[in-house]
């Protein structure tokens, strides 16, 4: 099973040429799923040609002067994407990191609360509706406790780089 856990974070290392990217570079980053794992990579913006074909997101940014701490920044587009990617998973690091990733995009409105209801199995799901598509989804509640909704929430930070 894979876990988001391994998938690193910025590497601040141009995946095409090899450069290093410095403070107040621009720079587009992909997550790709390579067989069982998830790979990000991270490119010089001179040098991005686009997401490659599989690619389930693709962002841009710029590295920051410093890593301290930051305000976490979301390209709501690019979280949607991985949303959905994410959407007919089963595997648990999968179904965690998707409810965790919806509730980030409820808070930027991407995504609108409707209802809390109970599935077949016995568990609990939200009910959501896409405000851009309309689109009506249920998500599967993985009843996570708090220091697992932190640890996840850090995880797609990390995986952001936004850690």
């Amino acid at each position: 099973m894979t876990t988001f856990a391994s998938v690193q974070g910025p590497t601040l290392i141009c995946a095409d040429t090899g450069k290093t990217l410095a403070p107040g570079d621009k720079y587009c980053a992909v997550l790709c799923e390579e067989g069982e794992k998830y790979v990000r990579r991270d490119y010089a913006a001179d040098a991005w040609r686009g997401p490659p074909v599989g690619a389930i997101a693709h962002w841009s940014g710029r590295v920051p002067a410093s890593r301290a701490a930051r305000k976490p920044t979301f390209n709501d587009e690019m979280l949607a994407d991985w949303f959905y990617h994410l959407l007919d998973r089963t595997e648990p690091d999968r179904v965690n990191f998707r409810y965790v990733v919806a509730l980030l995009l409820m808070r930027r409105k991407r995504l609108k609360f409707e209802d809390v209801i109970r599935t077949e199995a016995g568990g609990s799901a939200l009910v959501v509706r896409d405000a851009k598509s309309g689109r009506r989804l249920e998500i599967a509640d993985p009843h996570l406790s708090e220091a697992d909704l932190t640890a996840v929430q850090d995880e797609v930070f990390r995986v952001l780089g936004m850690d």
